[in-house]
């Protein structure tokens, strides 16, 4: 080091850096201004090769360019993006940082003409190191003006309203603890005055974790599953669907039960919950778990002893690709529980999208769940939805399928089914007219028959792969009367929420229909007009634009801001292009698969939101398959196996003239191409239809940067997946951010109260429950998400107050 020091070796691999920095900056910059953005980085570029060279020779004004480049470069920042530390950041942090190494003296004071001055290099030093210390400290003071109260929180108008069937207060019976769908647990043990004490009380492991090629290739094995609660016991479920039983206050294992299970052909294994029945006295297996495997069938489990219920179909089990057609093998499964409502077992099921049109059919089946019998079928695709199938028919393929959570009003006798898109997701030139007027659509059907009450679209013609993941949460709103007026909340992935009267879809509060871009791929349409939920606050991304795109360094924001500028982007629903275009928001939604919450006493929605912008690239299927991405095939009449495609983000889309390419939109450094925050969590007031507070939610501690799990926890806001569960005592639960913990935050003010570590990331939604020992637990399952990147693992989590 001394040797380094003392040589003038330093100015000259500096010089030679700042001149290779130039370099890029030059050429890229020009690029970007061919494509008509900003003319700073080519200026720039141009300058530091001066100054690189001037460093390279030993000349003392090649300092003082490149003092005067960041001074410019700083007022350049600030005036394109004002004092947000974290817009600020890409711009100026790594030039101050080498302004820092250019004060150093074995820089500095080894350039032509003897030193700079001690007085100069050590006030340049501290210069630069106030501007490291003044965007750091921008980034969190914008971090802590995004959490913004913007009005009070209503107070609790009374007692709990109760579900319908009954669900015991101390007990959770559904995916979101009762048929509505609420996610509300009317527990008040743990307040915000108390729960910074919570502790861990119990962990178990399941033992299912993935195997080596199930996380390959953008498969993904993720543990999503949110036990359910029936007296004593927790019964939950694996991605490779054991089915486990635990003992609710010690998470002691009573049974499991591992399914002959094949496995080896689904892209994406997760299994988010089970499903429970009480059978009529005198059944065999009277207290019944009811699950599916990952390859399509639908079984029945005693509650107590964890073995296959004989009468259950054919010895406990019922197939699901029965009259489906050809289904190869991956192509048809259940993600989400099914739903047991009126003596109904009602489920669809996950069809392996965006791999060709005709696949096997949305059908929506309901069984009985003592005997298995199939009561009734609806398939939008006969003239009668419900109409009993003849000898050698089949349901028709290629329909919108529900793959999500459902949720019921068993007073009203109804299902409400939250729809996909017909397959292919991103080409939809041969949708037949009931795939148009079903897809991206919330059908409310009668519980026992079957038959459709109504239905109401969210998007038209979607070709964004906009379906809806879950089924809406129920709620009873004060009505303008003085009445009440049974209501349903349908998130989306757009981060709209739909407000409708229940019994007939018709909407509460204003929906517009507004312009939507143009410009479909050739052969294809799409709608002039989208509905807007003008009437209820929008939580989706603002708009895109050039200054918006972030990066770690220069180098990776200025890529950024190439590519937004090479990319298709006229906002929500610019659609599929040749040569690609940014989805913003995208398939991974504002809102996915785990929805929102709702305090029924404050009438108050709490749902947490990602921000992941993607690229679709439609590419001619003749240059798809020249580049390998996908390989002929026969199609599903043919013999021939289903050939994979390259990576699960390609879509074949078999049948059409396009195969598409969908990614997260990243720089070449692995960090998001647009700005933070990436991750927010809101609360809504359902009777104001205002949002009452904001705040950003997440780090990025295990942002896999470079491929690692490690990074600084930067309060950014974090991409999450799962959701989040509100409860009496006045708290928000929720795992979900892509690093690695659980949170709890004030109802009334969104505060974060109370964190914990987890194993891996908690991509479930929580849950919570009062113990045999009187005390309330919240539990969430810590698995992973290969969708997120997080860590897998196979934990359960349960945190409790200390004994007293």
């Amino acid at each position: 080091m001394a040797v380094f020091v003392r040589s003038r070796l330093a100015v000259t691999l500096t010089g030679i850096f700042i001149g290779l920095l130039g370099v890029a900056l030059l050429a890229l910059g020009v690029w970007l201004i061919v494509l008509g953005g900003s003319w700073y980085y080519a200026v720039t570029g141009l300058a530091l090769l001066v100054s690189g060279g001037a460093l390279l020779l030993g000349w003392r004004w090649g300092f003082w360019l490149y003092c005067l480049i960041l001074v410019g470069t700083i007022a350049w920042a600030i005036y394109e993006v004002g004092t947000d530390g974290w817009k600020l950041m890409p711009r100026v942090l790594a030039p101050a940082v080498l302004g820092l190494w250019l004060c150093m003296p074995w820089v500095a004071g080894r350039l032509r003409g003897g030193g700079i001055g001690r007085w100069w290099r050590w006030s340049g030093a501290a210069a630069c190191v106030l501007v490291v210390a003044l965007v750091i400290g921008a980034g969190y003071q914008v971090t802590a003006q995004r959490h913004v109260q913007h009005a009070p929180v209503a107070e609790a108008t009374g007692a709990v309203p109760e579900p319908d069937p009954p669900v015991p207060s101390e007990e959770w019976h559904f995916y979101g603890r009762t048929a509505d769908g609420l996610r509300f647990s009317p527990l008040a043990q743990i307040t915000p005055a108390n729960v910074s004490r919570l502790q861990l009380a119990w962990s178990f492991h399941t033992g299912d974790l993935p195997r080596d090629f199930e996380t390959k290739n953008g498969r993904e094995f993720n543990f999503e599953a949110t036990p359910i609660k029936v007296g004593d016991r927790l019964y939950l479920c694996t991605p490779h669907r054991w089915v486990i039983a635990l003992e609710a206050t010690t998470g002691r294992e009573v049974w499991r039960f591992e399914p002959e299970n094949d496995t080896h052909a689904n892209e994406y294994l997760a299994c988010r919950g089970v499903a429970y029945f009480e059978a009529p006295p005198g059944t065999d297996c009277p207290r019944r778990i009811i699950s599916t495997t990952a390859d399509a069938r639908l079984f029945a489990l005693d509650a107590d002893t964890g073995r296959l219920c004989p009468g259950f179909g054919q010895g406990g089990y019922v197939t699901l690709t029965d009259q489906l057609g050809s289904t190869p093998p991956g192509f048809h499964f259940i993600t989400s529980q099914p739903l047991v409502a009126r003596n109904r077992i009602v489920l669809g099921g996950w069809i392996y999208d965006n791999q060709a049109e005709g696949e096997p059919s949305g059908v929506v089946r309901a069984y009985d769940p003592v005997t298995g019998a199939l009561a009734w079928a609806w398939d939008m695709g006969r003239p009668d939805p419900t109409a009993p199938l003849g000898p050698g028919e089949s349901y028709t393929r290629g329909t919108p399928n529900g793959w999500g959570t459902y949720t019921a009003d068993p007073a009203l006798g109804l299902v409400f089914i939250p729809l996909g898109n017909a397959t292919p997701d991103y080409y939809g030139a041969r949708r037949r007219p009931f795939d148009e007027e079903y897809s991206s659509a919330l059908v409310a059907l009668d519980i026992e028959t079957g038959r459709e009450r109504w239905h109401f679209q969210t998007v038209h013609h979607d070709v964004w792969d906009f379906d809806l993941p879950i089924g809406p949460s129920l709620i009873d709103l004060p009505g303008p009367d003085g009445g009440t007026i049974p209501a349903l909340v349908q998130t989306t992935k757009m981060g709209q929420f739909f407000l409708l009267d229940r019994r007939d879809g018709h909407p509460i509060t204003e929906v517009q229909e507004r312009p939507a871009p143009g410009g479909p791929l050739p052969g294809d349409h799409v709608s002039p007009t989208q509905p807007h939920s003008a009437g209820m606050p929008d939580i989706g991304p603002p708009r895109l634009t050039g200054t918006e795109m972030w990066g770690a360094t220069p180098l990776d924001q200025l890529w950024c801001r190439i590519q937004f500028h090479r990319l298709r982007y006229e906002g929500l629903y610019t659609p599929p292009t040749v040569g690609g275009n940014i989805s913003y928001p995208a398939f991974d939604g504002v809102v996915d698969w785990h929805g929102a919450s709702i305090d029924p006493t404050r009438h108050l929605l709490i749902a947490n939101a990602s921000y992941i912008p993607f690229s679709v690239n439609a590419i001619p299927r003749d240059e798809a398959l020249r580049r390998g991405l996908i390989h002929q095939w026969g199609g599903f009449d043919s013999n021939e196996p289903y050939p994979k495609p390259s990576s699960f983000s390609v879509g074949p889309q078999y049948g059409t003239p396009y195969v598409v390419v969908v990614d997260p939109w990243l720089n070449f450094l692995g960090a998001p191409c647009h700005a933070p925050p990436w991750g927010k969590l809101y609360a809504i007031d359902l009777r104001t239809r205002q949002v009452v507070w904001e705040r950003v939610v997440g780090t990025t501690r295990d942002m896999n940067l470079f491929g690692t799990h490690t990074n600084l926890p930067l309060p950014t806001g974090m991409f999450n997946i799962g959701g989040t569960m509100v409860t009496a005592g006045g708290l928000v639960f929720m795992g979900a951010t892509a690093d690695n913990y659980i949170r709890a935050f004030d109802l009334r003010n969104g505060d974060e109260v109370w964190s914990a570590r987890l194993p891996a990331g908690g991509q479930a939604n929580p849950m919570s429950y009062l113990g045999n020992d009187g005390r309330q637990y919240v539990v969430i399952s810590a698995g992973g998400h290969g969708g997120l990147r997080t860590e897998n693992g196979d934990a359960v989590m349960a945190y409790a107050l200390p004994n007293q």
